[in-house]
C-alpha cells in the first residue's frame, strides 16, 4: 500500500512539472502578446481559425492561444491569470479534472481552456450548478470571449425552441447540467431537424464535477407524458396510510429512505381494500400506490425534499444545490403521493418517454473536463468511469483559512443554542458569518432563533431565490449574517473587505453534515 501511495505522489508530481513546464512556455509569450495592439490581440482569433482551416491542429496552437486569452482576460477584466491558473487551464484543455482549493479562481481558470478549443468552431458548452452562475459567468468571463470576437450565449429553461438554438449556435455555451441533458433528450424525441437545439457534443467543461459526474452520475433526467393511474386512487391510498401505525403497520427503513408494510398492515389493506391477497399479480398497482404513499407520507419531508408554494403546487427541492426546481417533478406516482398526502390538486400521473442518467450524458462528449475543489477522493470514479485523471493544482499563495474541528452536541436544542451564542460573540465584533444549513426546515428554525436573540441576518434559501444575488452580493460585508440552505455553497463568489479581512475574514458555520458528504 505505502509503495502504490509513494507511486501516484510520484506520478502526480511529474506531471505538475510538465505541466509547470508547459505553462512557463504559454507565459514567455507574455511580452509578445501585451506588445499587440486591441485590435491585433482580436485579429489573432481569425488567424487561429485560418490555421486551423488549413491544416494545424488545435494543439499546435495551444500556447498561443492561451497566451491571447491571458492578455484579453488583462485588457477586459483586468485579471491575468495565474501561473497555477495556467496549469489548471491546461489540466482542463487535455480532458481531465482540476482540483483547486475554493478562492483560487477556477472561474478565470478555464477561460484558457474554453478559448482555445471554442476557436474548433464546433461548440464548447460551460456547465454550472444553477442558473444564477451561468447566467454571471456567461457576463463575465463572456467579456473576454465577445473582446476575442467570439460569441456567447446562456441557455436558461425558461427559453423557447429558436432561444436555445440561438444560444447552442454560439462558439461559447453557458448552461446548467439539468437544462443541458433535458436539451439533449427531448432533442431525440423532435419529430423535424427543425426542433433541436444542440449541433453536437464536443467539448465541455464541468464545475464542481464531483457533484455532478459523482454525487449526482446517476440521477435520471426523465420526460414523462400520456397518462397512468387516476387521480382518486392515490387520495384512497393515501388515507389508508394516515391511519396505520409506526413499527406496529409498517417499517421504516432509514439507510434505504424505503418504507413497508408489515404482516399487520397487509391485514389491514386486503381488509381495507377487499382483496384477498395483496401481493397477487393483478394487485401490482395497489400495492405499488400504497408504497408510494408510504414514502411520501414517512420519507418525504416538506420543506426538505420540497415545499408548497403559494399557489398550492409541489415544488421540488433539489438536494445538491438546495433549489427549487420549476416543472420538475417525481415519477412512478410519488408525485402524485404527495399531492394526495399535502391535499393540493393531483396532477395526472404520465409514463416515462425518455430517460438518461448524467453518467451516460457526459460520456457522450468527445472531450469532458471538470474543475472542483474536492475530487481527488473520487479519483478512482473518475478514472474507471470517465477516464479521467485528478491533478491537484497548487495554490497561488499559501491556505490561510482556518478549519476548526467538529463540536458534537448531545441534542438538537444545545446545538442549536450553542450556535446562536457563538454568532451573537461575532456579530458583536462586526465579523460577516455565513450560517450553512441543509433544509429549508432548518433554515426556518435557526432563522427564528437568531430573531428571537436580536440578530438581524438575511435568508436565502429555495422559497426567495429571486433575491439571490442581492443577498450574497452584501454577505462579505461587516456586520452580515446570512443564513443559507446549500444555495450559497458551490461556485458563490462572496467579496470580502479590506476591513472585513481585519476582523477575520468570513466566518462559516456549517450546522450538520450534508448526507452526500458522508459517502
Amino acid at each position: 500500500m505505502a509503495n502504490f501511495i509513494e507511486k501516484l505522489f510520484r506520478f502526480e508530481k511529474r506531471e505538475l512539472d510538465r505541466l509547470s513546464r508547459e505553462a512557463d512556455q504559454i507565459m514567455a509569450l507574455d511580452e509578445q502578446m501585451s506588445k499587440l495592439t486591441d485590435e491585433e490581440l482580436v485579429g489573432k482569433t481569425a488567424e487561429f481559425k485560418e490555421r486551423l482551416a488549413k491544416g494545424e491542429t488545435l494543439e499546435s496552437i495551444k500556447h498561443e492561444a492561451f497566451a491571447v486569452a491571458r492578455e484579453a482576460g488583462w485588457r477586459v477584466l483586468k485579471q491575468k491569470p495565474f501561473k497555477v491558473q495556467i496549469i489548471g487551464s491546461l489540466v482542463l484543455d487535455r480532458g481531465d479534472i482540476a482540483e483547486m482549493k475554493t478562492g483560487e479562481g477556477k472561474t478565470l481558470t478555464c477561460t484558457m481552456a474554453v478559448y482555445h478549443n471554442a476557436l474548433a468552431g464546433k461548440g464548447v458548452h460551460v456547465v454550472t450548478v444553477n442558473e444564477y452562475l451561468a447566467a454571471r459567468d456567461a457576463e463575465w468571463m463572456g467579456n473576454i470571449y465577445r473582446f476575442l470576437g467570439l460569441t456567447v450565449g446562456v441557455n436558461l429553461a425558461a427559453k423557447d425552441t429558436a432561444a436555445k438554438r440561438e444560444a447552442y449556435a454560439c462558439d461559447i455555451t453557458y448552461t446548467t447540467n439539468s437544462e443541458l441533458g433535458f436539451d439533449y433528450l427531448r432533442d431525440n424525441m423532435a419529430p423535424t431537424l427543425e426542433g433541436r437545439v444542440l449541433r453536437g457534443l464536443f467539448f465541455t467543461v464541468v464545475d464542481e464535477a464531483d457533484s455532478i459526474l459523482i454525487d449526482e452520475s446517476r440521477t435520471p433526467l426523465i420526460i414523462s407524458g400520456g397518462q397512468k393511474s387516476a387521480a382518486s386512487q392515490y387520495q384512497v391510498a393515501d388515507r389508508f396510510v394516515k391511519y396505520l401505525r409506526k413499527d406496529r403497520d409498517y417499517e421504516i427503513d432509514i439507510k434505504d429512505k424505503a418504507c413497508s408494510l408489515t404482516e399487520e398492515g397487509t391485514a389491514k389493506a386486503e381488509k381495507m381494500f377487499g382483496v384477498r391477497n395483496l401481493y397477487d399479480p393483478e394487485n401490482e398497482d395497489l400495492i405499488h400506490r400504497i408504497h408510494q404513499a408510504l414514502k411520501a407520507n414517512y420519507i418525504m419531508a416538506r420543506d426538505v425534499e420540497y415545499m408548497v408554494d403559494s399557489e398550492h403546487k409541489i415544488q421540488l427541492i433539489d438536494q445538491f444545490t438546495g433549489r427549487i426546481m420549476p416543472g420538475r417533478e417525481y415519477n412512478d406516482g410519488l408525485q402524485q403521493a404527495i399531492q394526495a398526502k399535502e391535499g393540493v390538486e393531483i396532477k395526472q400521473e404520465t409514463v416515462v418517454l425518455a430517460t438518461i442518467t448524467y453518467q451516460n450524458f457526459f460520456r457522450l462528449y468527445e472531450k469532458l473536463s471538470g474543475m472542483t475543489g474536492t475530487a481527488k477522493t473520487e479519483e478512482e470514479e473518475f478514472q474507471t468511469i470517465y477516464n479521467m485523471k485528478v491533478i491537484c493544482i497548487p495554490t497561488n499563495r499559501p491556505v490561510q483559512r482556518i478549519d476548526d474541528d467538529d463540536l458534537i452536541f448531545a441534542t438538537h436544542d444545545a446545538k442549536l443554542k450553542a450556535l446562536v451564542e457563538a454568532v451573537k460573540e461575532r456579530h458583536a465584533k462586526g465579523q460577516p458569518i455565513l450560517i450553512g444549513t441543509v433544509s429549508v426546515e432548518s433554515n426556518l428554525e435557526i432563522s427564528a432563533l437568531l430573531t428571537k436573540a436580536g440578530v438581524p441576518h438575511e435568508v436565502l434559501n429555495a422559497k426567495n431565490q429571486a433575491r439571490e444575488a442581492e443577498i450574497i452580493s452584501h454577505a462579505g460585508e461587516v456586520g452580515a449574517v446570512t443564513l443559507a440552505t446549500n444555495m450559497a455553497g458551490r461556485g458563490t463568489d462572496i467579496k470580502l473587505t479590506d476591513e472585513v479581512k481585519a476582523l477575520g475574514g468570513l466566518c462559516v458555520f456549517g450546522t450538520e453534515r450534508h448526507d452526500h458528504l458522508l459517502r
